[in-house]
């Protein structure tokens, strides 16, 4: 393709992706910067969009550019622009909000109605040669961070938000369902916040006996219900019971994350954490599940729900990093070229529990 060529990853309709050459997008705003994308990670949200079309509020109806984890290099940078410079390696902030309405002001941008995110209908993702954005959206990453760990900032200020929401701190007991990327990456933030115990539940044994190398103190694989009367309800309280017996949580751990959008998860989570505690919802599955919600009342839990990032999570995610204490080279386990696209998303597609992270290489051209 010649020089001053834009290839792109686009999503043109349900299950229908294709490669276009787009033009080189050029700077609209002295803040603008331009960068040419280095790697790019592969998130739930991205293969929801391909396959389904919508998530919520957000429907396809015409065509975007897939991806919004990514690292690049700065190539061209807007008149106003004094924190960074050409040839600069940066993370990128995927949403833009609008900076002017009560939500940005609050320092909560993740509630901006008027956001502009990354691959999110209608607007384009990162899967380009290259990506305009606002330069205060982009953070520089030291010289010994690469550019996989700089993809990676973004999940990682998921888990920020995550654990911000959750107001975790020293010396609580936290446990977060879902060994994913997501869970995973939330135990090993609330470690490196300083919690006491963390533990990682998942029914996947492979993913389990993962977590507990990487951010977890001890994990809980549930064993299957047994073949009695016993309804899911009351399952998920026994279970619940068995987590805090098992790990001597006392009334319950001080915070749950929840990260995989299953009920049966929800309402052990539910059951489980302790009077007065916080349980954060981050997973998100089916759209309406059943919801233990006397004992949510009767407990007097905190409940929140957890969206993006919001003030300081960015820059959080970047020093964790940088500073060795979230080690995200271990979550990357398969890597495509650009071209291999497709594949790459077929393969997060099949959910395959040996699968944590997939990233793919920014073009080469």
């Amino acid at each position: 393709m010649a020089h001053d060529s834009n290839p792109s990853f686009v999503l043109k309709a349900v299950k229908d992706v294709a490669f276009e050459d787009r033009p080189v997008p050029a700077l609209q705003d002295p803040w603008d910067v331009r960068v040419q994308i280095a790697q790019t990670g592969i998130c739930g949200s991205d293969v929801h969009y391909w396959q389904r079309g919508r998530i919520g509020d957000f429907v396809l109806t015409s065509p975007i550019v897939l991806g919004h984890e990514s690292s690049g290099t700065v190539m061209e940078v807007g008149s106003a622009v004094k924190n960074l410079k050409v040839g600069d390696r940066v993370a990128i902030e995927p949403g833009i909000p609008c900076r002017h309405c009560e939500y940005c002001h609050s320092g909560s941008y993740n509630l901006c109605p008027n956001d502009r995110f990354a691959a999110t209908p209608p607007h384009d993702g990162t899967l380009s040669k290259y990506y305009i954005t606002q330069s205060d959206f982009c953070y520089r990453i030291p010289d010994h961070m690469n550019m996989e760990e700089g993809a990676m900032v973004e999940p990682v200020a998921v888990a920020c938000q995550i654990t911000k929401v959750g107001n975790v701190r020293a010396n609580q007991k936290i446990v977060v369902f879902g060994c994913g990327p997501i869970g995973l990456l939330c135990q090993a933030v609330s470690k490196a916040y300083g919690a006491k115990k963390v533990i990682g539940v998942d029914i996947s044994q492979s993913r389990a006996e993962f977590a507990k190398t990487f951010g977890a103190d001890d994990v809980f694989v549930p064993p299957p219900p047994p073949p009695t009367d016993v309804t899911p309800e009351e399952w998920s309280e026994k279970l619940a019971k068995m987590i805090k017996e098992q790990f001597d949580l006392g009334e319950g751990p001080d915070v749950v994350l929840e990260a995989t959008g299953a009920q049966p998860c929800i309402q052990t989570g539910i059951h489980l954490t302790k009077k007065g505690g916080t349980y954060v919802q981050a997973g998100m599955g089916r759209e309406n599940v059943m919801f233990p919600i006397t004992t949510a009342c009767i407990r007097d839990l905190t409940i929140r729900g957890s969206i993006r990032y919001s003030t300081g999570c960015y820059s959080t995610a970047v020093d964790l990093i940088a500073s060795g204490k979230v080690d995200v080279k271990r979550l990357i386990t398969n890597r495509y070229t650009f071209e291999e696209a497709e594949q790459a998303f077929e393969l997060v597609r099949q959910g395959k529990e040996s699968v944590i992270k997939v990233i793919i290489e920014g073009y080469q051209g």
